[in-house]
């Protein structure tokens, strides 16, 4: 497989397959600027080779051709970003756009439009596919946040580039990143999953139970796991339809010697939200008036030496509902407590939506090993799924 610290792009036209899906405001003005900031490297290697790029991207989910999910809105800060000429087409295919395609000159950039404009990107279309790889003489795919999705630009382009392509840089140390914590781990390995609902969750800590010595778990789930043990979770979200599935998964971890880290005290309230009242309980005695928000102080502790004993944290998931403050010290408790680990030496790897953003709530993004651009992509990876957008890179066929 071909690396793309070690391929010369000179004169050649790059089709870099990027993950530009940016918040925007009610003026498209983006407000988080992410995961555009996060293409630079991959830009950069190619433009300074002496490249062009031909940047694919979606945003959104348009139904056709929708102006409110054009990428026109994100020209002005790529331009910013690069500091280079950025073309725009106003259709990913067509004839204009083949037009400027061959106009290209090394060290520009052109901006094809939302190929999600086009139904046959979400469907895989091989013949739409084939056409967008008529542009380039090497695919690059940076964009790891797609890449559990077979579409045409994420997967199904890989196939008319058999010798000429690759991995962007990000994308490349997403996945060198998460082999490392998967299938290579040092040991103590403890993973951390929070969140509302063990369904959402059960795929990931079933794969987790062959590879972890410690499993921390937080959110919701918590609530059905103390359940299915038989203790008396209050009004707290609970998935009584898994709650066979929750006492499966303890004697699963007892057979492969996982010790599972549940919470021993709860901060709860009356009601949902930040001003109400709070009151901690032993987790499995929270009276049925009363809902879990939050794990309590002694779990804290429990929970933060067990992180600062391990090799390898992998971190996806809130430990309450951190987006109230009054609820969300055991969030910070755990994350304060995987930075000092990765000060200690311990690989740390935080993914998911909800991790990352309360990780840069408490300001703590510098002070991780990695932290995963992606939601389901690294879920699905770290489910052990083959994710297509890997796969169609790295299978030689």
């Amino acid at each position: 497989m071909n690396r793309i610290q070690n391929y010369a792009f000179a004169n050649k036209k790059a089709l870099l397959r990027v993950d530009y899906n940016v918040p925007l405001n009610e003026q498209f003005e983006i407000t988080d600027t992410t995961r555009i900031d996060a293409s630079l490297p991959t830009l950069r290697k190619i433009l300074d080779d002496g490249g062009s790029v031909i940047i694919m991207s979606h945003l959104g989910r348009p139904k056709g051709k929708d102006a409110s999910c054009s990428l026109k809105h994100i020209l002005p800060y790529l331009r910013k970003l690069t500091g280079v000429e950025v073309l725009f087409a106003e259709d990913c295919i067509g004839a204009e756009t083949e037009a400027m395609v061959a106009r290209l000159q090394p060290k520009q950039i052109l901006l094809l439009e939302n190929v999600r404009f086009y139904k046959e990107e979400t469907d895989g279309d091989a013949a739409f596919a084939q056409k967008l790889a008529s542009y380039g003489d090497v695919y690059v795919n940076d964009a790891f946040a797609t890449a559990h999705r077979e579409h045409a630009t994420t997967a199904v382009i890989a196939r008319f580039f058999p010798n000429d392509k690759m991995f962007g840089l990000l994308m490349q140390a997403e996945v060198d990143n998460l082999n490392k914590v998967m299938n290579n781990p040092k040991r103590p390995f403890t993973a951390i999953l929070g969140g509302s609902k063990i369904s959402t969750k059960i795929n990931i800590i079933n794969n987790l139970l062959t590879k972890v010595d410690n499993i921390i778990l937080g959110g919701g789930m918590n609530y059905t796991v103390h359940k299915a043990m038989g203790g008396n979770v209050g009004k707290s979200l609970v998935e009584n339809e898994m709650l066979d599935v929750a006492r499966e998964v303890l004697e699963t971890a007892k057979k492969n010697n996982v010790k599972v880290y549940v919470s021993e005290d709860t901060v709860t309230s009356d009601r949902f939200g930040n001003d109400a009242l709070r009151r901690i309980y032993p987790t499995d005695e929270i009276p049925d008036d009363m809902e879990g928000m939050d794990i309590g102080p002694k779990t804290c502790l429990n929970y933060r030496q067990a992180i600062l004993d391990s090799a390898t944290v992998l971190w996806n998931g809130p430990m309450g509902v951190f987006e109230f403050d009054n609820f969300s010290n055991g969030t910070f408790m755990v994350a304060d407590a995987v930075a000092r680990a990765t000060e200690q030496g311990s690989f740390t790897l935080a993914g998911g939506g909800d991790s990352v953003a309360a990780i840069n709530k408490f300001k703590l993004s510098e002070k991780f090993s990695y932290i995963s651009t992606a939601g389901g992509a690294m879920l699905e990876f770290c489910e052990g799924r083959s994710l297509p957008g890997i796969t169609s890179i790295t299978d030689e066929k």
